[in-house]
């Protein structure tokens, strides 16, 4: 995958989480962090106001951090054509006899068809750790609404960076 001109990857949460908690902590690598305050003042990458809100909950040294994100990183969801669409995203999760009552609901709780509708909107590439599940029935995977959408989500952490053209250096210890 290579970055395109005009393309942008719009971050899901558990991009921030799994970086947090996994290979990108930043007392290991700042450089992503720095990485990603760089591409979302170079409108290459956004999330939006609701991940944000989800983050900062966590009360942690990843919720410290959005704190304290430059103000492009997180958008606001409250567009009309995205709230349009993310109207339409919750019509078909509610038609769609496939999935349980209860996941239905806490899809609609949660930040992911608003992703969908932002990515949607602003012809955005999801970048997201969840895996698509046709036959699930008592969650609702984003790959599968991304899917209903023509939102393209076959897209992780390590592609986005490939994406963007990132290399992380390391420097041994002088």
């Amino acid at each position: 995958m290579t970055g395109k001109p005009g393309e942008i990857f719009v971050l899901d949460a558990n991009v921030f989480i799994e970086a947090h908690q996994r290979y990108y902590k930043s007392n290991i690598c700042p450089g992503f962090w720095d990485c990603v305050e760089y591409y979302c003042r170079d409108h290459s990458l956004v999330s939006i106001d609701r991940v944000r809100d989800e983050l900062v909950g966590r009360n942690d040294e990843l919720s410290d951090w959005v704190k304290g994100a430059p103000g492009e990183l997180f958008v606001s969801s409250l567009e009309p054509p995205i709230v349009a669409e993310y109207r339409a995203v919750m019509q078909w999760i509610y038609a769609k006899n496939q999935y349980h009552r209860t996941a239905q609901d806490r899809f609609s709780r949660g930040a992911d068809g608003w992703l969908v509708a932002y990515a949607s909107v602003h012809n955005g590439t999801l970048v997201t750790h969840e895996a698509r599940h046709p036959d699930a029935r008592s969650k609702v995977p984003l790959p599968n609404v991304c899917d209903k959408f023509g939102v393209i989500c076959d897209v992780n952490t390590f592609d986005m960076l490939a994406g963007l053209g990132v290399h992380f250096n390391w420097l041994a210890p002088s």
